[in-house]
């Protein structure tokens, strides 16, 4: 099932078309990444791909699956693979950050008890928070919340891991250490990865295939090397993000 791909997604909010006929084939075992300025349609695109969002038109393929047009168990099936970590954490207040992280096991499985706190502490060992279950959101910082997050969205071995804007709002060397935690992740699981973000310290740090959006179309796809080593050859909209970044050659 490791197979990702959308097909002619277009999505419309009213008379307001926010996605224009865009494909993309993700590829497993590394990060893709969604990139574009803020209001492209990235986060609108994530999530039509995980079903939140339905286009008026495209397909959307899990393997061979067409994930739009499957029936509800199905689609379920589908979303015991898949991994979320969202922009902000979207954590249960009134969960521990153990019951966070346990939460989609009970969803998803029949995992006896001792199975789910032993999952629990291995996947929040893996990102750096072992002992921590006890603890309420509340009580933790920006960045410990969003390895919260991503310990959650690891928990069922997702074969697909879906991360929308995952350093947003962090400092610096914190956000390194979320880009660091999703690029080992996903090679150590081989995961199929799919990072939206504006954030082109991400793209630099973790990117390998790469779609870039702008005012809700696919204007260029590939990989980073060919973006970064061929500035001038990419369409202006795309020159001109990157440069505003400050981190490539003005």
């Amino acid at each position: 099932m490791s197979r990702l791909s959308i097909e002619h997604i277009s999505k419309w909010f009213g008379t307001n078309r926010v996605l224009h006929d865009i494909s993309f084939s993700f590829q497993p075992g590394e990060v893709n990444m969604i990139i574009g300025p803020s209001g492209c349609g990235k986060t609108v695109l994530l999530k039509c791909i995980v079903g939140l969002v339905h286009p008026e038109e495209g397909k959307v393929y899990f393997g061979d699956l067409d994930f739009l047009q499957a029936d509800v168990e199905t689609r379920r099936t589908v979303l015991r693979n898949l991994g979320m970590l969202f922009q902000s954490s979207a954590l249960f207040d009134s969960m521990t950050v153990g019951e966070n992280v346990a939460f989609p096991l009970r969803v998803f499985t029949q995992y006896g008890e001792a199975e789910i706190q032993d999952r629990v502490s291995y996947c929040l060992e893996r990102v750096g928070l072992a002992g921590v279950q006890r603890k309420y959101p509340a009580e933790l910082s920006g960045g410990m919340k969003r390895r919260v997050g991503l310990a959650r969205a690891i928990a069922l071995n997702p074969h697909y891991l879906f991360c929308d804007e995952p350093n947003s709002g962090l400092d610096p060397l914190t956000a390194r250490r979320i880009d660091a935690l999703i690029q080992e992740i996903t090679g150590e699981f081989h995961t199929t990865t799919v990072v939206v973000t504006h954030d082109l310290k991400s793209v630099l740090e973790m990117g390998q295939k790469i779609l870039f959006l702008y005012e809700g179309k696919a204007e260029w796809q590939g990989e980073k090397k060919e973006m970064v080593d061929n500035l001038d050859a990419l369409p202006l909209n795309l020159q001109a993000f990157l440069r505003a970044s400050g981190l490539v050659q003005r």
